[in-house]
């Protein structure tokens, strides 16, 4: 609910941030699209029968214990009548980027984290002394002229603020005044906290610590055991000491893309088939936003559901997928073996700079001529020219901008087109 207008006018001093969260982004979408799915379970997600998995669902659909990530065949178990859909991103991105504007009409410091997330900086200034429960509420106003809604916390911290914006769904708006982070911290269950996950709640539940406010009184040596290096960063979000500022979200992290296949990968040729379409999709999307970056990464989950990454460093930075992609085949050896079962592979790239990331090409011809791509030369020999992938890829660019993302397809892409579940992440930087 609203606040009252008694809480606007409390004074506020020092920081505050906003964390908007889009309420059931993506199912709220498809039922303002659907009028005649309102107040009906939907699920947004892959196919039961393939390995899918939720990528969210109504409020309705949650009633029955529907949850996000949840594979699609425990779901259709707990909600037989669901509406399915495998989703409309391009609509989703649409309705993001409206609601990213009012954002951004609202306060120059806004954060993108997700396609239906993001943080913003309304700390009152010498010049702009509106209360931030107001910008808030307004924001609620104006997302829900959109057709759909937003729940929001209000703190002094990015952290309490992410918290907040759980306590209260949907249209909630949940305010930590300064002062009482304290208070509103110390009672909340560890999981409350990004960045705690089962095993981390389950070795500070084995030390005897349960809550926000046990964690803020741990001493040095437990949280380091814990969490390591990462443990006083941790123990300091959990007094709602967190300082870290809201960057502008122009600024990606990482370019990534995965895929989860309605049956599982067993053989190499399918796995490289797998990686050169993904490793091609995230050499794109760089490319479109004018990226280059240096750490590449590969994500895989086996048919028992575990999952390993690892990353490397390339010598230079880049967007040129097919350079890159013979170094995925030789990282994809140090994590698979034959025999052993796929279930989902993810590429990305990192470690953006914009100094360097300015270079023409990853590597010159005299590089490749003298040590081959990565110091393998019998492995990783590439048949083009850096100045032939370039033109390739610019001109297979051209193409899909132009009739559309499936107008240029190489044979790897085409190999597995048929083997995904319809799930999908929600990864930033794919939405901007």
């Amino acid at each position: 609910m609203p606040p009252s207008a008694e809480f606007e006018r409390q004074p506020w001093v020092g920081r505050a941030i906003l964390l908007v969260d889009l309420d059931a982004f993506f199912a709220s979408v498809e039922q303002l699209d659907h009028p005649d799915w309102r107040g009906k379970p939907v699920i947004v997600g892959g196919d039961a029968d393939k390995h899918g998995v939720v990528s969210t669902c109504s409020y309705e659909a949650r009633a029955y214990g529907v949850r996000s990530a949840m594979p699609s065949s425990v779901a259709q178990r707990l909600c037989p009548q669901a509406i399915w859909t495998h989703g409309n991103f391009s609509r989703y991105r649409e309705m993001s980027n409206k609601i990213m504007d009012i954002l951004r009409d609202e306060s120059p410091h806004v954060q993108q984290v997700s396609i239906d997330e993001a943080f913003v900086d309304v700390s009152p200034t010498a010049h702009n002394t509106e209360s931030p429960v107001t910008i808030a509420n307004r924001i609620q106003q104006r997302v829900a002229a959109l057709g759909v809604t937003c729940s929001i916390g209000v703190a002094t911290t990015k952290a309490i603020a992410k918290i907040a914006s759980d306590i209260d769904k949907p249209r909630g708006l949940t305010v930590v005044f300064p002062g009482s982070e304290e208070a509103f911290l110390s009672p909340l269950p560890l999981r409350a906290l990004s960045g705690i996950g089962p095993a981390a709640e389950a070795a500070l539940t084995s030390r005897g610590i349960t809550t926000l406010g046990d964690l803020a009184k741990a001493d040095d040596r437990t949280v380091a055991q814990v969490f390591g290096k990462a443990g006083f960063e941790m123990r300091a979000r959990a007094r709602g000491e967190d300082t870290s500022a809201v960057f502008d979200d122009g600024m990606v992290k990482s370019v990534s893309c995965e895929t989860t296949f309605a049956n599982d990968l067993a053989n190499v040729q399918d796995l490289h088939a797998a990686l050169t379409a993904l490793a091609a999709k995230v050499g794109r999307r760089l490319r479109r936003k004018g990226l280059q970056g240096h750490t590449l990464g590969l994500r895989i989950r086996y048919d028992d559901r575990t999952t390993r990454s690892i990353q490397r460093q390339l010598p230079a930075p880049t967007d040129d997928d097919i350079a890159y992609t013979p170094l995925l085949f030789e990282m994809l050896g140090e994590v698979w073996k034959p025999g052993m079962k796929v279930r989902l592979l993810g590429v990305s790239l990192s470690g953006f700079d914009d100094e360097i990331s300015q270079q023409e090409s990853l590597f010159g011809d005299d590089y490749e001529q003298r040590d081959g791509l990565f110091g393998n030369e019998e492995q990783t020999r590439l048949p083009l020219s850096a100045k032939e992938r370039s033109s390739l890829l610019q001109a297979t660019d051209k193409l899909k901008d132009r009739f559309g993302e499936s107008a240029v397809r190489f044979g790897a892409e085409l190999r597995n087109r048929d083997n995904t579940t319809g799930s999908s992440s929600k990864n930033p930087a794919d939405y901007k």
